[in-house]
């Protein structure tokens, strides 16, 4: 049996040769082999230079995600050691019981992530390939992490495009309905089953730490705070009072029983939508020293870019009204379509019509141990930008 090589338009290596791993398929000038979705390919630029090869997936319109550079053999020993080496590369940046473990395109696996919660594992698959290899590489955790359970979340609507159904549900071993972390120095309980992503935000686990120097003595307000990631932090490094705001009564509920894991009698946690509450907090006249910005991500495509801007600009306007001259903003974006140029033309866009002049004290990405891979502009989706506030 002939294997599948594909060979792209002219012009159209470029981008896989300075490391993006995707292959679309209207990329594609023709196809030589046997076709069989979930089986490797050999991708070729036209003048028939080898570019790679990966899983092919003919139902989606990332036609071929490529897996390795070189003609080398992908088995299990591959994934193996490419899973090894990501775990192995976290822990010499000091991760030890939570953090993103594989990620994905920029770990080299693409549609596979992994994320460590002290014992246990929650993992996502997002592409054909992978998902039609799933017991063994339950096996390659089992032997790496020996954790107590993994759980899958691959309830996400992405997993449609590639012809697969979303699905959620414990995998291996067994999985609480709650698991004790540590994020940083503080004791956490997340609900991996039913919370965020994967089960709790570790892409900001740097940046909750990274509000030490902005809360210390201070009123801070932390807005869309999920279960208390930020606003936890800010109570463990000196805050004198943290008030934080979800429209979920569950997060409220969570934000709450992880103050009293902590000791923290400085946090209070108030149901409301951000939005509301940030104009009612400005027709009070109540003001605070620092406030936290961390929305869901209002661009979701490229079609919601120009809405999302506004949403953006609304919240970060509305916050910089009530901040005390001086205090500071720390705004997020975790949407890689509302690029870093984007974002911060819309904080001058909205400190312009809050009559306020910023300084721009410390731009922040996702943590460490969710890598950007250079050439693949997905990867770099999460920017924190802090502010000090200033009166006109």
């Amino acid at each position: 049996m002939n294997p599948c090589k594909i060979y792209l338009k002219k012009g159209e290596e470029v981008r896989i040769q300075e490391g993006h791993p995707w292959v679309f398929s209207n990329e594609i000038d023709h196809i030589v082999g046997f076709i069989k979705s979930g089986e490797l390919a050999y991708v070729y630029a036209f003048d028939d230079t080898f570019l790679g090869k990966g899983y092919l997936n003919t139902n989606s319109k990332i036609f071929v995600r490529i897996l390795s550079s070189e003609d080398i053999e992908i088995d299990e020993a591959f994934f193996k050691a490419k899973i090894l080496k990501a775990k192995q590369a976290r822990e010499g940046l000091g991760y030890q019981n939570s953090y993103r473990a594989f990620f994905g395109e920029s770990d080299g696996i693409p549609g596979l992530i992994i994320d460590k919660y002290g014992d246990y594992l929650s993992i996502q698959i997002l592409s054909l390939g992978i998902d039609q290899r799933k017991e063994m590489f339950i096996q390659i955790l089992v032997s790496i992490f020996n954790p107590k359970g993994i759980l899958e979340r691959s309830d996400v609507s992405v997993r449609t495009k590639e012809g697969l159904e979303p699905f959620k549900g414990v995998i291996y071993g067994e999985v609480p309905p709650k698991v004790i972390i540590k994020e940083n120095e503080l004791t956490m309980s997340v609900d991996l089953m039913n919370g965020q992503k994967t089960g709790f935000f570790l892409d900001q686990q740097d940046n909750h730490n990274a509000v030490k120097p902005y809360v210390k003595d201070k009123n801070v307000l932390d807005c869309f705070a999920n279960i208390g990631g930020f606003g936890l932090h800010a109570a463990y490094h000196g805050a004198k009072k943290v008030t934080c705001v979800d429209i979920s009564a569950l997060a409220v509920s969570d934000i709450l029983n992880n103050a009293k894991l902590n000791g923290f009698t400085q946090v209070e946690a108030i149901e409301k939508d951000v939005f509301d509450q940030l104009r009612a907090y400005q027709k009070e006249g109540k003001t605070f020293d620092t406030i936290i910005l961390d929305p869901p991500a209002f661009a979701k495509n490229k079609d919601a870019i120009k809405r999302a801007y506004q949403g953006y600009k609304d919240i970060n306007l509305q916050a910089m009204k009530i901040i005390e001259d001086g205090g500071y903003l720390y705004t997020c974006s975790c949407s890689h379509y509302m690029t870093i140029d984007l974002f911060l033309q819309m904080l001058q866009d909205a400190a312009r019509d809050a009559k306020k002049k910023v300084q721009m004290v410390e731009m922040r990405i996702q943590s460490k141990d969710h890598p950007a891979l250079l050439g693949s502009d997905e990867s770099l989706y999460l920017k924190c930008v802090i502010l000090r506030v200033m009166n006109a």
